[in-house]
């Protein structure tokens, strides 16, 4: 080992101790924040991309959701499992794992000739991003010191995902008009290769500070990657099943019964893949249940404001991207001014705060009619929704890593992420019920088509915004963290 490898390695010892003022903490955040970037970004970046894949790979109305669906079913349904190895065999090394599969999965997608390909590739892609996000989010909150130090870094942290859903659509809008659909895959390897050398070269080898050596609980991996896919599935064919169909029931009621059983097992276990005990952590649960509902508002805000401006207002790819442009400075904004105030107010204020404001932005937009203007319409409800969305992103982050024990930081994160992706799955899948029914109402009553997809597209617009509300209620049951050091 070499005596800069060796300092790296000291200065991520079991103890957090790094300064963020150090030009070694400074590369840290941003290298991580980069992997978390990369993989929220891609479960948005094909949305824009997809009647494009359509017509390409031959998809129909049906099998296209999966392009989108997969992902989420695969990143959500794993990141329990990848979090937890995480702890258990060393962050990095499963880092470095799932970013090559997650790179390996990029290049067959962007290469596929057919749509069976395309979704099986993009099911790969969201287990590697499963165990990329927990490891970087937690290699993140173990690496700093408490208090401003970490406060800064998860803040730079939540700012970067909140940017990734609306960079998402501008860079797939623009990959895909510049490019072709392939491109949104296709440059993703490309930056995997510069990750993984970065990530051999920055981050120290934790092997020696992972929690392992109890054995590891195969039967409660299985449970609980099985129930969660279980119920994303479910989740995702429900609109096209029917809520109320035989399948929607069987796959619902299987899932919670194997995660029901996965929770007794957890009971049993010496050594469990998730210690019940983590939720001994004030307000872990709460910060967990703020974010799922959340992100079921914003992810499905931002699904059906991009299909109205294309089907409805006529945007091209690139003009829809680039509408979101305003967006990402409001993210930006609101994340900034969250980091400094957390030290002052505390978590809740803003977490409450930032939901409610982000209901009015999202409210204000479920008015939308039908031949809209872009300045006087749409832009200020998404601005005023983008201050809300940078600071609860932020705060959120900070209340659910606050006081984790270091050796159960994977776990934190990824109970944090599967919230995320729960929550995108379950809010699309609902919502995409309300508007469907909606707008083939009006279209059997006789309605004109831009109006009935206006109308459809508002009425989940309105429940997002209630969605993002409950949230801001939910939101007053969190820790008040000032700093990383909440109470068990």
């Amino acid at each position: 080992m070499t005596r800069s490898e060796e300092s790296a390695e000291s200065a991520v010892s079991a103890e957090p101790g790094t300064s963020l003022a150090t030009t070694y903490g400074r590369i840290v955040v941003a290298l991580l924040c980069a992997v978390g970037f990369l993989d929220f970004m891609d479960s948005v970046i094909v949305n824009v991309a997809l009647p494009s894949m359509q017509s390409h790979l031959g998809f129909s109305e049906q099998s296209l959701q999966w392009v989108a669906s997969g992902y989420l079913l695969t990143y959500g349904g794993f990141m329990l499992l990848g979090g937890r190895l995480a702890d258990l065999t060393g962050r990095r090394r499963v880092l470095i794992v799932g970013t090559a599969v997650f790179a390996l999965a990029s290049l067959v997608g962007g290469l596929a000739t057919t749509g069976a390909v395309l979704v099986a590739a993009r099911l790969v892609q969201g287990a590697g991003a499963a165990l990329m996000m927990p490891a970087a989010l937690s290699t993140l909150t173990t690496t700093f010191k408490e208090g401003a130090d970490r406060n800064r870094a998860l803040g730079v942290w939540g700012a970067m995902i909140g940017l990734a859903s609306t960079a998402g659509v501008l860079f797939g809008g623009m990959l895909t008009e510049w490019f072709t659909w392939r491109s949104v895959l296709l440059v993703n390897p490309i930056i995997c290769v510069f990750l993984l050398a970065a990530l051999f070269r920055v981050l120290p080898d934790d092997r020696r500070q992972a929690s392992g050596g109890g054995g590891f609980d195969a039967v409660g991996a299985v449970l609980a990657t099985c129930g969660v896919v279980l119920l994303v599935y479910g989740i995702v064919e429900a609109p096209d099943s029917g809520w109320k169909s035989i399948s929607t029931i069987l796959r619902l009621g299987g899932g919670l019964v194997l995660l029901i059983a996965f929770v007794v097992n957890e009971r049993m276990r010496r050594n469990p893949l998730m210690p019940l005990s983590i939720f001994r952590v004030r307000g872990l649960a709460a910060a967990d249940v703020t974010q799922l509902i959340a992100i079921a508002g914003f992810m499905s805000m931002f699904f059906f404001l991009t299909l109205y401006m294309q089907n409805v207002l006529g945007y091209s790819a690139l003009k829809t991207g680039l509408v979101y442009l305003p967006v990402t400075v409001g993210v930006g904004i609101g994340a900034g001014l969250s980091t400094k105030l957390i030290p002052k107010t505390g978590t809740r204020p803003l977490i409450v705060g930032g939901c409610f404001l982000a209901s009015i932005g999202v409210f204000l937009l479920s008015r939308l009619p039908v031949h809209a203007s872009f300045v006087s319409d749409i832009l200020p409800g998404m601005m005023v929704m983008s201050l809300g969305l940078g600071t609860v992103m932020v705060t959120v982050t900070n209340a659910a890593n606050a006081g984790v024990p270091a050796d159960k930081a994977g776990l934190a994160a990824s109970l944090l992420n599967s919230s995320q992706q729960l929550g995108g799955a379950l809010g699309l899948a609902v919502l995409t019920t309300v508007a469907t029914s909606h707008t083939t109402h009006l279209l059997a009553g006789g309605v004109s088509q831009p109006e009935a997809l206006t109308s459809g597209f508002t009425r989940a617009l309105f429940a997002s915004s209630i969605a993002i509300f409950v949230a801001a209620l939910i939101g007053l049951g969190t820790y008040n963290t000032r700093s990383n050091d909440a109470p068990m």
